[in-house]
């Protein structure tokens, strides 16, 4: 199957609604397609993950890259798709000597939607990108105004389903670069930087906007990535404000267009002239354009 001719990401299914408590009417609802996707590195099976089938290619070369398979985007010499009884194959041709790679973790679970470690059965195998320095630029929440303005008329599957998760990369000044959407909030994620490897784009001084939760697993990937800010509209656990802390990310959380909480990295959260408080709401007008 060409990576063009991609299942549909959306289905209708019949609904009916029930109000004051009686139906009131039936009819159909689109509804997001969830479905398994077997990856597989050369002939040998790595992972079975529950996907939205849409942005496959990229979901292939971002999961690749998170899950430590690859180094960049030229790691991987094709991907194939091909459709099975029970779902999707992602097939992945890696270049030469990578294969012993793909293979070093073993999974032996698939996949949930809402889980990323399935298949992992020991804890000091829990995944943590390396620690690395890097240039901790600011952000200013006019920016993230602007993302946030803009992601929601970028999401396209979610206006129709209002089901899926979202992934965006944004300037600094807070025009986004990319979106991707998923059932699954680090699919998304791992969409959206399999997008930015292909097309070449380097993590300098813009931030990572997510509609779900930031859990640990997703600062992870914001880390592997080299992301030095990531902003959730949902709130974080207390893991992932411990992995922020240990990568040296800047962490906001319940981010709205005129507030937002800073979990970690203050100092760098620019609100008009001063910084704003640890841990603290940031109220409208206070340098939010």
């Amino acid at each position: 199957m060409a990576l063009a001719d991609f299942p549909a990401a959306m289905a209708r299914s019949a609904r009916t609604v029930w109000f004051d408590g009686r139906a009131d009417s039936a009819g159909t609802r689109d509804i997001p397609v969830e479905t398994p996707v077997n990856i597989v590195y050369g002939d040998a099976p790595f992972a079975v993950m529950m996907t939205t089938p849409k942005d496959l290619e990229d979901f292939a070369y971002g999961f690749s890259f998170t899950e430590g398979v690859i180094a960049g985007a030229s790691d991987i010499q094709g991907v194939e798709l091909q459709s099975q009884e029970r779902g999707l194959e992602l097939r992945i041709t890696l270049a030469p000597g990578l294969a012993p790679r793909a293979v070093s973790r073993e999974r032996n679970t698939a996949g949930r939607t809402g889980c990323g470690l399935c298949g992992i059965d020991q804890l000091d195998a829990l995944p943590m990108a390396l620690v690395r320095p890097h240039t901790r630029h600011p952000v200013e929440l006019s920016a993230i105004r602007r993302g946030l303005d803009a992601l929601e008329q970028r999401q396209a599957l979610n206006r129709l389903t209002h089901a899926v998760h979202a992934a965006a990369w944004c300037t600094a000044s807070g025009e986004i670069v990319a979106v991707r959407e998923d059932v699954g909030r680090h699919n998304a994620l791992d969409k959206l930087l399999g997008a930015l490897l292909r097309a070449g784009h380097a993590a300098a001084d813009g931030f990572l906007l997510i509609t779900s939760r930031c859990s640990f697993e997703m600062v992870e990937k914001a880390a592997v990535y080299g992301a030095s800010t990531i902003v959730a509209i949902s709130a974080p656990t207390s893991l992932a404000v411990e992995r922020a802390v240990l990568h040296g990310m800047t962490l906001l959380a319940v981010a709205r267009r005129d507030s937002a909480l800073v979990f970690h990295g203050a100092e760098f959260v620019h609100a008009g002239a001063a910084a704003v408080g640890a841990n603290a709401a940031v109220p409208a007008g206070e340098g939010v354009t």
